[in-house]
């Protein structure tokens, strides 16, 4: 275990510097940040300092070098746009992403579990075929046009929800949280259901699907032959060997609720990580991009490594294997 968890790491810490070197390469195409900063008075001087106070006119390497040290110190620089350090910016912003990502991820993983045991249990049933056909919906139309279908429907025919913004938000302890005011959960709904609803739909297929297949074990009918309820059958041995194959799925599901959380921000206008980045390209904002980028590649590693961990927790089997392989 000790020397399958260093390898993961220094798999993800290589994966991350790549990464980190890819978006960071990528950032030279976007434009020059000079162009934005400067008005139409400027002069060659004037270019030629602000490159120099940027560190623009060194080697790409030693950028990205200089990038990489003040960052594992917690400094990503200054925004071009607005003049002010990237880290206090992101932790201004973050928990707008971070909270409509949990909403999402709940509501994903919930409903898509539950509608994936439902539908594998009672697939000759009406509602299941319904639930089915339905998310065909989830699956297919693209998550900005749901978002506009939903504000057409709840905020500009029925005025039931707002179409955009956070609504009121408390500040406990420097973290800015909808969670404690009644305009916040109502701002929170839309945007968690487009967000979410795409993950929830592939969740619950695939939680179906694998669901189906257990069933067809013979140990599921000699459970069945012993003579236990069909609820233990279901949940308590079906399920949980179904969970094994769906947690990984799910943990990069749930990542990419973050990481996509982008097209979602702009129709709502949620004042979060994703809508920043979104004006850090219009802006050509690098020391933004790169930070975002950077943050989404830690989370998603971070899934990953959290996965593999899980799989020795749920199947008994991985670590039977692993013991023989180091034997």
């Amino acid at each position: 275990m000790l020397a399958f968890t260093i390898r993961r790491l220094f798999q993800s810490f290589v994966v991350l510097l790549v990464v980190g070197l890819v978006a960071f390469a990528m950032f030279r195409f976007v434009g020059d940040p000079v162009d934005n900063l400067l008005g139409q008075e400027r002069t060659d001087a004037d270019i030629e300092r602000l490159r120099t106070q940027l560190g623009l006119d060194e080697p790409f390497v030693f950028q990205y070098y200089n990038f990489l040290a003040n960052a594992a110190q917690g400094n990503f620089g200054v925004s071009y746009k607005q003049g002010r350090p990237v880290a206090s910016i992101i932790r201004e912003q973050a928990p707008a992403t971070l909270e409509l990502a949990f909403v999402s991820g709940l509501f994903a993983l919930f409903f898509g579990i539950a509608f994936g045991v439902y539908t594998a249990i009672r697939k000759d049933g009406w509602l299941s075929h319904v639930i089915m056909t339905l998310s065909l919906v989830g699956v297919s139309l693209p998550t900005f046009l749901i978002g506009i279908l939903l504000i057409y429907l709840f905020a500009v025919e029925l005025h039931w929800l707002p179409s955009f913004g956070r609504g009121d938000v408390v500040d406990v302890g420097g973290w800015k949280t909808n969670f404690l005011t009644v305009s916040g959960w109502k701002a929170l709904i839309l945007p968690s259901i487009t967000l979410g609803l795409y993950q929830m739909t592939l969740i619950m297929r695939l939680v179906r699907s694998e669901m189906l297949e257990v069933l067809r074990q013979d140990y599921i009918r000699f459970a069945r032959a012993r003579g236990l309820k069909e609820r233990a059958v279901n949940f308590r041995h079906a399920l949980k060997n179904t969970l094994v194959p769906v947690i990984t799925v799910t943990g990069l599901q749930l990542g990419s609720i973050i990481a996509f959380a982008i097209i979602t921000e702009t129709v709502f206008q949620w004042p979060g990580i994703g809508l920043l980045f979104i004006n850090s390209i219009q802006f050509v904002d690098i020391p933004v991009m790169a930070t975002y980028l950077m943050l989404i590649s830690v989370m998603f590693v971070a899934i990953n490594f959290t996965v593999d961990l899980l799989y020795f927790a749920i199947d008994p089997r991985l670590r039977v294997d692993r013991s023989k392989a180091a034997g």
